[in-house]
């Protein structure tokens, strides 16, 4: 029996707003492309197209081999789970789309699973492709590069970190051995490289057990209209215990730094011990555009919230989209800058040079006027992660903080210096994330790119 992997994609620029999707047939064997499908479809919301790419993937699979075994990889939740037959369809628009991609193949020859979006680019792209053509009032061509990539015995292009070209085909294999109940264990290790919210590590000097950091290439123009573009991927290997089939599923941190406040753009000192400002008309949109966007991923289980008013306005406008409760936790509320508070970098420096100074140069000491120093926010904070993650193995949480948690927490995942929180930039309403492994290994993604949420 022919086997296949189709990966779909599907956008919308305004959800809804101009669309279009995009799905690759690829042999799992060599990760040759196959096929290549896509289409501008006008008007449509994200989950409509996503279909669409869906059908148009079953469609060229069906057209190669009828009778083929084929590994669906999207990342649609939504559409993932509703086809697998583990959430029901509710959406008036949705069902005769899933009930027109369930009769293309036999039903028991199909089978799906969720990856990341940086491991679906290949569709991404397609689908982008699809969208732009549709703005110049075209209709999708392969570009040269297409045609390339379709061309007998090509490679499968890479859709991770530099140097995981040749990861493609294994991750394919890989996946599909796991569809059929495969216990090979090459192909188990690929899975737990390639499924991950993260994408597989690449092999460092260590060979395949290490996972060093790196660094991703900044979207470009066919990344435009997603809802949340990758900047950065980084992971990290504690203990030197590298990658394997067994870590299980890890509990995922999403961390979303609040919106802006009237305090954000004037860049002011707003700690804990300030006068707990609420969000600015700017903040509000934010946190909605946000909101979107996480209810578009379908990942996030629960909501947690630091006690600041910021934080639980933001939390509210992403849990009430996703149909989810918000829990206040003390641990998560920002520093107390002390006798800093609302003031400016330059204002501090003019009346607390010394203090100042000191700050800057150690992390145990402490902000003008009873302020907490980053030595002890660090203990409270780790003590706060430790037992979220003791209370939510396995699930994947929003936390709703500040610039110091989300720097703390990436910087203790990454095992980097204390003077590391200097070097980070952290925007209003941006998203990082942190998975956290059974064996202590933490892959960290950045996001950090609040464009689309303004």
């Amino acid at each position: 029996m022919p086997r296949f992997v189709v990966e779909a994609d599907g956008g919308s620029r305004g959800n809804p707003g101009p669309a279009g999707y995009g799905a690759v047939v690829l042999d799992p064997a060599s990760g040759e492309t196959l096929a290549e499908r896509a289409e501008y479809i006008g008007v449509a919301t994200n989950n409509v197209a996503e279909y669409k790419g869906l059908i148009a993937g079953l469609t060229a699979a069906r057209d190669l081999a009828s009778d083929a075994e084929v590994l669906v990889r999207m990342d649609s939740k939504l559409v993932v789970e509703q086809m697998s037959g583990r959430w029901k369809i509710k959406h008036p628009d949705m069902k005769p789309l899933a009930a027109e991609a369930g009769r293309i193949l036999p039903r028991a020859q199909v089978t799906y699973e969720w990856i990341p979006r940086e491991r679906n680019k290949h569709a991404d792209r397609l689908a982008n492709e699809a969208m732009d053509a549709g703005k110049r009032g075209e209709q999708w061509e392969p570009s040269a590069s297409s045609a390339a990539l379709a061309a007998p015995s090509a490679p499968l292009a890479p859709s991770g970190p530099p140097g995981d070209a040749a990861a493609g085909a294994a991750a394919a294999r890989a996946a599909l051995a796991a569809a059929r109940g495969g216990t090979d264990a090459a192909a188990a290790r690929g899975i737990a490289g390639a499924d991950t919210l993260f994408g597989a590590p690449t092999a460092g000097p260590g060979g395949a057990g290490t996972a060093p950091a790196t660094l991703l290439a900044e979207p470009g123009a066919a990344d435009q209209g997603r809802t949340a573009p990758a900047v950065a991927t980084a992971t990290s290997s504690a203990g030197g215990q590298g990658w394997g089939p067994a870590m299980g599923a890890p509990a995922t941190f999403v961390l979303l730094r609040h919106g802006e406040t009237a305090l954000t753009p004037q860049k002011r000192f707003s700690g804990s011990g300030g006068s707990d400002p609420e969000l600015s008309p700017a903040g509000r949109r934010q946190a909605a555009a946000v909101a979107e966007a996480l209810a578009a991923r379908g990942t996030v289980q629960t909501v947690i919230s630091s006690p600041l008013l910021r934080c639980r306005e933001t939390a509210r406008a992403v849990a009430d989209r996703l149909g989810l409760d918000v829990t206040v936790e003390q641990g998560l509320r920002e520093v107390d800058f002390g006798a800093w508070e609302g003031l400016t970098f330059a204002e501090v420096q003019e009346r607390f040079p010394d203090d100042l100074q000191a700050w800057l140069d150690s992390p145990k000491a402490a902000p003008t006027g009873g302020g907490e120093s980053f030595a002890a926010a660090t203990r409270r904070i780790s003590a706060t992660r430790d037992r979220l993650l003791a209370a939510h193995a396995g699930r994947t949480v929003l936390l709703v903080t500040h610039v110091t948690p989300v720097k703390i927490l990436v910087r203790l995942a990454l095992g980097a210096p204390p003077e590391s929180l200097f070097r980070m930039e952290l925007s209003a309403a941006s998203l990082s994330a942190v998975a956290y492994y059974a064996d202590g290994n933490a892959s960290v993604r950045l996001l950090n790119d609040t464009a689309h949420l303004r």
